[in-house]
Protein backbone atom coordinates (compact mmCIF):
# COMPACT_ATOMS: atom_id res chain seq x y z
CA UNK A 1 0.00 0.00 0.00
CA UNK A 2 1.10 3.24 -0.76
CA UNK A 3 1.80 6.41 1.41
CA UNK A 4 -0.46 8.76 1.77
CA UNK A 5 1.71 12.17 1.54
CA UNK A 6 -0.09 15.28 2.24
CA UNK A 7 0.10 18.23 -0.14
CA UNK A 8 1.19 21.87 0.71
CA UNK A 9 -1.50 23.64 2.53
CA UNK A 10 -0.43 26.63 -0.02
CA UNK A 11 -2.05 24.47 -3.14
CA UNK A 12 -5.47 25.06 -1.55
CA UNK A 13 -4.70 28.80 -2.46
CA UNK A 14 -4.46 28.02 -6.88
CA UNK A 15 -6.41 25.10 -8.88
CA UNK A 16 -5.07 23.34 -11.78
CA UNK A 17 -4.67 26.58 -15.03
CA UNK A 18 -7.57 26.30 -16.34
CA UNK A 19 -6.46 25.52 -20.03
CA UNK A 20 -4.33 22.82 -18.81
CA UNK A 21 -8.21 21.11 -17.55
CA UNK A 22 -9.61 22.55 -21.22
CA UNK A 23 -6.76 20.66 -22.90
CA UNK A 24 -7.50 17.77 -21.25
CA UNK A 25 -11.26 18.04 -22.73
CA UNK A 26 -10.44 18.37 -25.99
CA UNK A 27 -8.20 15.94 -26.27
CA UNK A 28 -10.86 13.58 -24.55
CA UNK A 29 -13.46 15.03 -27.61
CA UNK A 30 -10.51 14.14 -30.41
CA UNK A 31 -10.31 10.80 -29.11
CA UNK A 32 -13.83 10.21 -29.83
CA UNK A 33 -13.43 11.55 -33.06
CA UNK A 34 -14.84 14.92 -32.47
CA UNK A 35 -12.70 17.19 -34.72
CA UNK A 36 -12.30 20.24 -32.17
CA UNK A 37 -10.68 23.20 -33.34
CA UNK A 38 -9.24 25.20 -30.47
CA UNK A 39 -9.10 28.88 -31.35
CA UNK A 40 -8.72 30.12 -27.59
CA UNK A 41 -5.41 29.10 -26.39
CA UNK A 42 -2.51 32.27 -27.64
CA UNK A 43 0.39 29.74 -28.68
CA UNK A 44 1.77 31.84 -31.75
CA UNK A 45 1.59 29.40 -35.08
CA UNK A 46 3.78 31.10 -37.01
CA UNK A 47 7.57 30.63 -36.94
CA UNK A 48 10.58 32.66 -35.60
CA UNK A 49 12.74 34.17 -38.24
CA UNK A 50 14.80 31.86 -40.43
CA UNK A 51 17.98 33.69 -39.36
CA UNK A 52 17.12 33.01 -35.29
CA UNK A 53 16.46 29.30 -36.55
CA UNK A 54 19.52 29.38 -38.28
CA UNK A 55 21.90 30.91 -35.29
CA UNK A 56 20.10 27.93 -33.16
CA UNK A 57 21.22 25.34 -35.23
CA UNK A 58 24.51 26.60 -36.22
CA UNK A 59 25.07 27.06 -31.91
CA UNK A 60 23.60 23.59 -31.20
CA UNK A 61 26.09 21.82 -33.68
CA UNK A 62 28.94 23.45 -31.46
CA UNK A 63 29.96 20.85 -28.81
CA UNK A 64 31.04 23.38 -26.30
CA UNK A 65 27.56 24.88 -25.71
CA UNK A 66 26.07 22.62 -24.25
CA UNK A 67 27.57 23.40 -20.74
CA UNK A 68 25.73 25.04 -17.60
CA UNK A 69 25.06 28.77 -17.98
CA UNK A 70 25.60 31.87 -15.79
CA UNK A 71 22.53 32.83 -13.87
CA UNK A 72 22.31 36.66 -15.43
CA UNK A 73 22.56 35.13 -19.19
CA UNK A 74 25.20 35.56 -21.61
CA UNK A 75 26.61 39.38 -21.78
CA UNK A 76 25.45 39.42 -25.32
CA UNK A 77 22.01 38.48 -24.61
CA UNK A 78 21.84 41.34 -22.13
CA UNK A 79 23.27 43.50 -24.56
CA UNK A 80 20.62 42.58 -27.18
CA UNK A 81 17.92 43.44 -24.80
CA UNK A 82 19.31 46.98 -24.00
CA UNK A 83 19.62 47.56 -28.04
CA UNK A 84 16.40 46.49 -28.67
CA UNK A 85 14.83 49.03 -25.97
CA UNK A 86 17.11 51.49 -27.13
CA UNK A 87 15.42 51.16 -30.66
CA UNK A 88 12.34 50.80 -30.49
CA UNK A 89 11.20 51.88 -26.69
CA UNK A 90 14.01 54.72 -26.81
CA UNK A 91 14.31 53.34 -22.81
CA UNK A 92 18.36 53.17 -22.08
CA UNK A 93 19.64 50.51 -20.04
CA UNK A 94 23.03 49.44 -18.38
CA UNK A 95 23.42 45.84 -19.57
CA UNK A 96 25.49 44.83 -16.69
CA UNK A 97 23.50 45.49 -14.21
CA UNK A 98 19.75 46.79 -15.63
CA UNK A 99 18.90 43.54 -17.83
CA UNK A 100 17.81 39.68 -16.14
CA UNK A 101 17.02 37.50 -18.87
CA UNK A 102 14.57 34.68 -17.65
CA UNK A 103 12.97 31.27 -18.74
CA UNK A 104 10.13 33.54 -20.08
CA UNK A 105 8.34 36.05 -18.32
CA UNK A 106 5.95 33.70 -16.51
CA UNK A 107 8.54 32.54 -14.63
CA UNK A 108 9.41 36.03 -13.82
CA UNK A 109 6.02 37.02 -12.27
CA UNK A 110 6.86 33.70 -10.02
CA UNK A 111 10.52 34.95 -9.46
CA UNK A 112 9.05 37.96 -8.38
CA UNK A 113 6.12 37.36 -6.18
CA UNK A 114 8.56 35.26 -4.46
CA UNK A 115 11.57 37.62 -3.80
CA UNK A 116 9.00 40.56 -2.64
CA UNK A 117 6.14 39.15 -1.14
CA UNK A 118 5.22 37.14 2.17
CA UNK A 119 2.68 36.73 4.40
CA UNK A 120 0.62 40.03 5.32
CA UNK A 121 1.72 41.87 2.30
CA UNK A 122 -0.97 42.57 0.03
CA UNK A 123 -0.67 42.89 -3.85
CA UNK A 124 -3.13 44.70 -6.63
CA UNK A 125 -3.58 42.43 -9.29
CA UNK A 126 -6.11 43.22 -12.63
CA UNK A 127 -9.53 42.11 -12.94
CA UNK A 128 -9.60 41.00 -16.02
CA UNK A 129 -5.98 39.93 -16.11
CA UNK A 130 -3.69 37.30 -16.44
CA UNK A 131 -4.49 34.53 -13.87
CA UNK A 132 -0.80 33.34 -13.42
CA UNK A 133 -0.82 37.32 -11.13
CA UNK A 134 -2.69 35.68 -8.71
CA UNK A 135 -1.42 32.19 -8.65
CA UNK A 136 2.18 33.32 -8.31
CA UNK A 137 1.21 35.86 -4.98
CA UNK A 138 -0.84 33.50 -3.20
CA UNK A 139 1.42 30.94 -3.45
CA UNK A 140 3.84 33.43 -1.63
CA UNK A 141 1.54 33.91 0.31
CA UNK A 142 0.25 37.57 -0.02
CA UNK A 143 -3.02 39.06 0.14
CA UNK A 144 -4.60 39.52 -3.38
CA UNK A 145 -6.62 42.61 -3.99
CA UNK A 146 -7.58 42.73 -7.47
CA UNK A 147 -8.59 46.19 -8.71
CA UNK A 148 -11.69 46.33 -11.33
CA UNK A 149 -10.95 47.46 -14.73
CA UNK A 150 -13.91 48.15 -17.55
CA UNK A 151 -15.02 48.94 -20.50
CA UNK A 152 -16.00 51.76 -19.79
CA UNK A 153 -12.53 53.43 -18.51
CA UNK A 154 -10.92 51.51 -21.41
CA UNK A 155 -9.34 48.83 -19.09
CA UNK A 156 -7.15 51.03 -16.99
CA UNK A 157 -7.43 51.12 -13.32
CA UNK A 158 -9.13 54.03 -11.52
CA UNK A 159 -6.57 55.34 -9.73
CA UNK A 160 -8.44 57.88 -7.92
CA UNK A 161 -10.59 54.71 -6.92
CA UNK A 162 -6.99 53.10 -5.54
CA UNK A 163 -6.09 56.17 -3.49
CA UNK A 164 -9.71 55.59 -1.56
CA UNK A 165 -8.88 52.62 0.34
CA UNK A 166 -6.20 51.48 2.95
CA UNK A 167 -2.83 50.91 0.56
CA UNK A 168 -0.37 50.63 3.67
CA UNK A 169 -0.07 47.00 3.03
CA UNK A 170 -0.19 47.08 -0.63
CA UNK A 171 3.39 46.18 -1.76
CA UNK A 172 3.20 45.55 -5.72
CA UNK A 173 0.75 46.35 -8.26
CA UNK A 174 0.46 44.67 -11.24
CA UNK A 175 -0.14 46.23 -14.72
CA UNK A 176 -0.15 44.76 -18.50
CA UNK A 177 -0.29 46.94 -20.78
CA UNK A 178 -1.22 46.51 -23.85
CA UNK A 179 -3.57 44.54 -21.96
CA UNK A 180 -4.22 40.63 -21.93
CA UNK A 181 -7.15 39.67 -22.67
CA UNK A 182 -8.87 42.82 -23.70
CA UNK A 183 -6.10 44.28 -26.25
CA UNK A 184 -6.25 47.79 -24.16
CA UNK A 185 -2.97 50.52 -24.53
CA UNK A 186 -2.22 52.56 -22.29
CA UNK A 187 -0.26 55.89 -23.20
CA UNK A 188 2.49 57.51 -21.81
CA UNK A 189 0.25 60.19 -19.70
CA UNK A 190 -1.11 57.14 -17.95
CA UNK A 191 1.88 56.08 -17.01
CA UNK A 192 2.82 59.22 -15.64
CA UNK A 193 -0.25 59.67 -13.50
CA UNK A 194 1.25 55.91 -12.67
CA UNK A 195 4.61 56.64 -11.73
CA UNK A 196 2.85 59.54 -9.32
CA UNK A 197 0.58 56.68 -7.49
CA UNK A 198 3.75 54.76 -6.78
CA UNK A 199 5.86 57.57 -5.49
CA UNK A 200 2.83 58.44 -2.95
CA UNK A 201 2.20 55.30 -1.92
CA UNK A 202 5.41 53.72 -2.23
CA UNK A 203 4.03 50.48 -4.30
CA UNK A 204 6.52 48.48 -6.75
CA UNK A 205 4.77 48.78 -10.31
CA UNK A 206 5.44 45.42 -12.69
CA UNK A 207 4.56 46.05 -16.48
CA UNK A 208 3.73 42.71 -17.82
CA UNK A 209 4.69 43.88 -21.58
CA UNK A 210 4.73 40.59 -23.92
CA UNK A 211 2.03 42.30 -26.29
CA UNK A 212 3.73 45.88 -27.59
CA UNK A 213 4.23 44.79 -31.28
CA UNK A 214 1.36 42.75 -32.11
CA UNK A 215 -1.06 45.08 -33.90
CA UNK A 216 -0.10 48.27 -32.15
CA UNK A 217 1.76 50.72 -34.66
CA UNK A 218 3.11 52.70 -31.04
CA UNK A 219 4.62 50.47 -28.69
CA UNK A 220 5.69 51.89 -25.76
CA UNK A 221 7.38 50.73 -22.22
CA UNK A 222 6.72 52.51 -18.93
CA UNK A 223 10.62 52.45 -18.91
CA UNK A 224 10.51 55.66 -20.64
CA UNK A 225 8.88 57.93 -18.59
CA UNK A 226 11.44 59.63 -16.52
CA UNK A 227 11.44 58.52 -12.86
CA UNK A 228 9.55 55.36 -13.31
CA UNK A 229 12.51 52.92 -12.85
CA UNK A 230 12.93 54.29 -9.59
CA UNK A 231 9.41 52.86 -8.80
CA UNK A 232 9.10 50.47 -11.48
CA UNK A 233 10.40 46.69 -13.39
CA UNK A 234 8.91 45.54 -16.51
CA UNK A 235 8.97 42.22 -18.00
CA UNK A 236 9.08 41.41 -21.38
CA UNK A 237 9.28 38.12 -23.56
CA UNK A 238 9.95 37.43 -27.00
CA UNK A 239 6.90 34.41 -26.57
CA UNK A 240 4.64 36.76 -28.81
CA UNK A 241 6.18 39.43 -30.64
CA UNK A 242 8.55 36.77 -32.15
CA UNK A 243 7.16 33.63 -32.24
CA UNK A 244 8.91 31.65 -29.80
CA UNK A 245 6.91 30.52 -27.02
CA UNK A 246 8.30 27.13 -26.49
CA UNK A 247 11.76 28.46 -26.48
CA UNK A 248 10.85 30.41 -23.19
CA UNK A 249 13.12 33.28 -23.19
CA UNK A 250 11.99 36.86 -21.74
CA UNK A 251 13.62 39.34 -19.42
CA UNK A 252 13.18 41.43 -16.30
CA UNK A 253 14.26 45.16 -17.15
CA UNK A 254 15.02 47.64 -14.28
CA UNK A 255 17.00 48.96 -11.57
CA UNK A 256 19.99 47.15 -10.16
CA UNK A 257 18.34 47.26 -6.86
CA UNK A 258 15.06 45.89 -7.88
CA UNK A 259 16.38 43.31 -9.87
CA UNK A 260 19.39 41.97 -7.22
CA UNK A 261 16.95 40.16 -5.17
CA UNK A 262 15.41 38.44 -7.82
CA UNK A 263 18.42 36.95 -8.92
CA UNK A 264 18.95 36.14 -5.41
CA UNK A 265 16.06 33.55 -5.96
CA UNK A 266 16.14 32.75 -9.79
CA UNK A 267 20.01 31.53 -8.98
CA UNK A 268 18.55 28.94 -6.55
CA UNK A 269 15.88 27.73 -8.88
CA UNK A 270 17.73 26.81 -12.33
CA UNK A 271 21.02 26.37 -13.97
CA UNK A 272 21.55 28.98 -16.53
CA UNK A 273 19.80 28.83 -20.10
CA UNK A 274 20.69 26.68 -23.06
CA UNK A 275 23.43 28.80 -24.61
CA UNK A 276 22.41 27.78 -28.28
CA UNK A 277 19.16 29.52 -27.42
CA UNK A 278 20.62 32.95 -25.76
CA UNK A 279 22.68 33.03 -29.04
CA UNK A 280 19.30 32.55 -31.36
CA UNK A 281 17.55 35.21 -29.02
CA UNK A 282 20.69 37.83 -29.83
CA UNK A 283 19.67 37.29 -33.62
CA UNK A 284 16.31 37.35 -32.56
CA UNK A 285 16.32 40.67 -31.49
CA UNK A 286 18.16 42.65 -33.55
CA UNK A 287 15.26 42.14 -36.05
CA UNK A 288 13.97 45.58 -37.71
CA UNK A 289 10.42 47.20 -38.07
CA UNK A 290 10.20 45.23 -41.46
CA UNK A 291 9.53 42.12 -38.99
CA UNK A 292 6.89 43.08 -37.24
CA UNK A 293 4.74 44.86 -39.94
CA UNK A 294 4.95 41.44 -41.84
CA UNK A 295 3.61 39.66 -38.22
CA UNK A 296 1.10 41.93 -38.24
CA UNK A 297 0.16 42.18 -42.20
CA UNK A 298 -0.69 38.57 -41.31
CA UNK A 299 -2.66 38.99 -37.73
CA UNK A 300 -4.28 41.82 -39.13
CA UNK A 301 -5.73 39.63 -42.17
CA UNK A 302 -6.58 36.88 -39.38
CA UNK A 303 -8.64 39.36 -37.00
CA UNK A 304 -11.17 40.62 -40.18
CA UNK A 305 -11.85 36.90 -39.84
CA UNK A 306 -12.74 36.59 -36.27
CA UNK A 307 -14.32 40.43 -36.61
CA UNK A 308 -16.44 38.38 -39.53
CA UNK A 309 -17.50 35.56 -36.77
CA UNK A 310 -18.25 37.85 -33.48
CA UNK A 311 -21.06 39.42 -36.09
CA UNK A 312 -22.17 36.21 -36.82
CA UNK A 313 -22.63 35.48 -32.84
CA UNK A 314 -23.67 39.03 -32.26
CA UNK A 315 -21.03 39.60 -30.23
CA UNK A 316 -19.54 43.16 -29.81
CA UNK A 317 -16.23 44.67 -29.75
CA UNK A 318 -13.35 47.43 -30.51
CA UNK A 319 -11.91 47.33 -33.67
CA UNK A 320 -8.45 49.29 -32.52
CA UNK A 321 -7.98 46.39 -29.78
CA UNK A 322 -4.04 45.45 -30.09
CA UNK A 323 -2.58 42.24 -29.02
CA UNK A 324 -3.02 38.53 -30.38
CA UNK A 325 -6.40 38.22 -29.16
CA UNK A 326 -9.92 39.80 -30.03
CA UNK A 327 -11.92 40.56 -26.97
CA UNK A 328 -15.72 40.52 -27.30
CA UNK A 329 -18.98 40.68 -25.42
CA UNK A 330 -21.13 38.55 -25.88
CA UNK A 331 -24.95 39.82 -26.58
CA UNK A 332 -27.77 39.72 -24.32
CA UNK A 333 -29.33 35.99 -24.72
CA UNK A 334 -25.97 34.31 -23.40
CA UNK A 335 -26.16 34.41 -19.49
CA UNK A 336 -22.15 34.85 -19.47
CA UNK A 337 -18.96 34.22 -21.69
CA UNK A 338 -18.76 30.53 -20.06
CA UNK A 339 -22.36 29.47 -21.61
CA UNK A 340 -21.45 30.85 -25.55
CA UNK A 341 -17.93 29.28 -24.99
CA UNK A 342 -19.70 25.97 -24.00
CA UNK A 343 -22.58 25.92 -26.62
CA UNK A 344 -19.96 26.70 -29.19
CA UNK A 345 -18.06 23.71 -28.10
CA UNK A 346 -20.86 21.05 -27.86
CA UNK A 347 -22.71 22.53 -30.87
CA UNK A 348 -19.96 23.24 -33.46
CA UNK A 349 -16.97 21.76 -31.98
CA UNK A 350 -14.94 25.05 -31.39
CA UNK A 351 -13.33 25.87 -28.31
CA UNK A 352 -13.45 29.74 -27.49
CA UNK A 353 -11.84 31.23 -23.81
CA UNK A 354 -14.34 32.71 -21.68
CA UNK A 355 -13.97 36.23 -20.57
CA UNK A 356 -14.32 34.96 -16.83
CA UNK A 357 -11.45 33.41 -16.57
CA UNK A 358 -9.66 35.92 -16.51
CA UNK A 359 -11.70 37.48 -13.65
CA UNK A 360 -15.19 38.09 -12.39
CA UNK A 361 -14.89 41.53 -14.93
CA UNK A 362 -14.51 39.17 -17.67
CA UNK A 363 -18.07 37.32 -17.27
CA UNK A 364 -20.18 38.43 -20.04
CA UNK A 365 -16.67 38.54 -22.64
CA UNK A 366 -15.41 35.90 -24.51
CA UNK A 367 -11.74 36.04 -25.93
CA UNK A 368 -10.59 34.56 -29.61
CA UNK A 369 -6.69 34.13 -30.50
CA UNK A 370 -5.76 34.94 -33.79
CA UNK A 371 -2.90 32.28 -33.52
CA UNK A 372 -4.71 30.08 -36.44
CA UNK A 373 -4.77 30.20 -40.23
CA UNK A 374 -6.99 31.78 -41.99
CA UNK A 375 -8.80 28.40 -43.43
CA UNK A 376 -9.28 27.17 -39.68
CA UNK A 377 -11.42 31.03 -39.30
CA UNK A 378 -13.33 30.27 -41.81
CA UNK A 379 -13.98 26.88 -41.18
CA UNK A 380 -15.08 27.97 -37.94
CA UNK A 381 -17.75 30.34 -39.65
CA UNK A 382 -18.81 27.70 -41.93
CA UNK A 383 -18.94 25.81 -38.87
CA UNK A 384 -21.12 28.50 -37.10
CA UNK A 385 -23.83 28.76 -40.29
CA UNK A 386 -24.35 25.52 -40.29
CA UNK A 387 -24.61 24.69 -36.92
CA UNK A 388 -21.99 21.76 -37.87
CA UNK A 389 -19.51 19.93 -35.63
CA UNK A 390 -17.41 19.20 -38.46
CA UNK A 391 -18.43 15.47 -39.04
Amino acid sequence: MSLHISTASRLNTVEEYYFSTKLKQIAQFKAEGIPVINIGIGSPDLAPSQKTIDALTAAAANPDHHAYQGYQGIPALRKAFADFYATHYRVELNPASEVLPLMGSKEGIMHISMAYLEAGDETLIPNPGYPTYQAACSLAGAIVVPYELSEKTGWLPDLDALEARDLSKVKIMWVNYPHMPTGAKANLAFFERLKNFAEKHSILIVNDNPYSFILNDEPISMLAIPGMMDVGIELNSLSKSHNMAGWRIGALLGQSEFLNPVLKFKSNMDSGMFLPLQLAAVEALSADTNWFKQQNTIYKSRQKLVFKLLDLLGCTYDQAQSGMFVWAKTPNNFSSGYALSDQILIENAVFITPGGIFGSQGNEYIRISLCAKEEIFKEVIQRIKSKSNGI
